[in-house]
């Protein structure tokens, strides 16, 4: 069974950092491309960022492109999403997924509000 647990959110201030970290389960971590989306009240989930499986390659929307970096530990089977300069409009529940699958974890609410 395909699990996938986000962590991380939290309240912070326009400008600021956080970290989130998604770990995988119930499926070959190391060969799938892991990405991170992100959706607002009323809006669509979008697509934020990926990172293939040697993590040699990452894409990221033109939105956070320059602010936030992905990565990701095999050995943990864990991804992550370092998001800098922080902006009120990047608040949004964030997500994880595995390419091949359509399984979704619960999220990470990120807020970004003074």
């Amino acid at each position: 069974q395909v699990q996938l647990v986000e962590s991380g959110g939290g309240l912070v201030q326009p400008g600021g950092s956080l970290r989130l970290s998604c770990v995988g389960s119930g499926f070959a971590f190391s060969s799938q491309i892991m990405r991170w989306y992100r959706q607002s009240p009323g809006k669509e989930r979008e697509f934020v960022a990926q990172i293939n499986t040697a993590s040699a390659i990452t894409t990221y929307a033109d939105s956070v492109k320059g602010r936030f970096t992905i990565s990701r530990d095999n050995a943990r089977k864990t991804v992550y999403l370092q998001m800098n300069s922080l902006k009120p409009e990047d608040t949004a529940v964030y997500y994880c997924n595995a390419a091949a699958f359509e399984t979704w974890g619960q999220g990470t609410q990120v807020t970004v509000s003074s």
